[in-house]
């Protein structure tokens, strides 16, 4: 059985297209190599990648939400501050029949 093959990766490298947002499969096939090298030997690099991505998109939803942006703004209230749409309901709804109007 032949000998697997050397890769030079460089983990920053790694980390920087997770950042981008690519699959392990997109980051393996860009670099030549195996999808299970990368899930195995890069899973730090491929976490802490994803994690700074997620922390740029929450920044620049933030950015934009306090810029003005209603919809983000109505977005993040409801992410970040648990706010909703809450529906009032009135229980003491009559059947038409029941109301009395003046003049008809």
């Amino acid at each position: 059985m032949a000998r697997p093959k050397k890769y030079d990766i460089d983990p920053q490298q790694v980390e920087k297209m997770a950042s981008y947002g690519m699959k392990n499969t997109e980051i393996a096939d860009s670099l030549g190599c195996s999808k299970d090298l990368i899930s195995k030997s890069y899973s730090t690099n491929i976490t802490k990648g994803r994690a700074d991505l997620k922390k740029s998109l929450r920044k620049a939803q933030l950015d934009s939400a306090l810029q003005g942006n209603p919809t983000m703004l109505i977005w993040m209230g409801k992410q970040i501050l648990d706010q909703s749409d809450k529906q009032e309901i009135d229980h003491n709804i009559r059947p038409i029949d029941e109301i009395e109007f003046d003049g008809i």
